[in-house]
């Protein structure tokens, strides 16, 4: 064997063997977790890593836990909501901050990156004040839904970035032809767009769902307003924790946003890379 071939060949090892090993990496705590949530309640306490017998009946009885479908309709009202309204008002400041000359685009730009680097813990003080003093909305999810009809910095900077990868002539052609911005917005943009679109959608379904600091914030003094994220709190007591349970619902609460990745895997790691293509 030449040298050429045996750098190769060792390249090919270690390439497969890191691959082989970041796979692990992110697989193990996945079938611990199902080990884990199979188990009964004494053998979760011990270090045993496989079950002496299987105990699916957890899944059932997480299921029958009071107000656990309360948390699942609560989480997806929040997640689709959340979602939608979020692309309904950044796919229009997106395509403006994109396409249109105006004079403190700039400036405007500069304000969205500049809202992405906002912690939302430094303004959760006086924004819980506002809804809970003047609006009347603490104990719901609807201080945390509401304001995504009104933008969010990190969907406007990404849908940015891909709409500056559609031609201008397109649009252009389209008004030549008689539409309106709106008509070249809906017509020729957002079906051009539709996998930064899906990107952007999916970020956003995935934050809501997995959201706990917000419901945390504005609804935990409600339980019928609870998600599924704060709903994991009650499977932990204050001198025990049922693990198998806590497992067995962690895995419940996982299993849409892996089935949701699985089917738009194709569109949304399209939609990240194109994302990136201009600056």
């Amino acid at each position: 064997m030449t040298d050429a071939r045996r750098r190769a060949a060792l390249a090919w090892i270690g390439t497969h063997a890191l691959g082989v090993a970041a796979a692990l990496f992110f697989v193990l705590p996945f079938v611990f977790l199902l080990l884990t949530s199979v188990m009964s309640d004494s053998q979760a306490l011990t270090s045993n890593l496989w079950p002496t017998s299987w105990h699916w009946g957890n899944y059932a009885q997480v299921f029958h836990t009071p107000g656990f479908l309360t948390w699942w309709r609560n989480t997806v009202i929040y997640a689709v909501v959340g979602t939608v309204l979020c692309l309904a008002s950044a796919i229009p400041v997106a395509y403006a901050l994109a396409k249109f000359r105006f004079r403190g685009r700039r400036t405007a730009m500069v304000l969205v990156v500049s809202a992405m680097m906002l912690p939302p813990q430094v303004i959760v003080i006086p924004m819980y004040l506002v809804w809970a003093q003047q609006f009347h909305l603490a104990g719901t999810l609807w201080p945390i839904i509401i304001p995504l009809a009104f933008g969010d910095a990190y969907s406007i900077f990404l849908l940015r970035q891909f709409l500056l990868t559609i031609p201008d002539e397109y649009i252009e052609s389209a008004k030549i032809d008689g539409c309106g911005e709106l008509r070249a917005l809906l017509r020729i943009v957002v079906p051009m767009a539709k996998p930064g679109i899906a990107a952007v959608g999916l970020f956003q379904f995935f934050y809501c769902w997995n959201d706990y600091f917000g419901p945390k914030v504005y609804a935990a003094s409600n339980p019928a307003w609870w998600t599924l994220s704060l709903g994991l709190e009650s499977f932990r007591g204050a001198h025990h924790t049922n693990w198998n349970l806590t497992m067995a619902a962690t895995l419940l609460v996982m299993a849409p946003v892996i089935i949701v990745f699985f089917f738009a895997q194709k569109a949304f790691v399209e939609g990240v890379t194109l994302t990136g293509v201009k600056g």
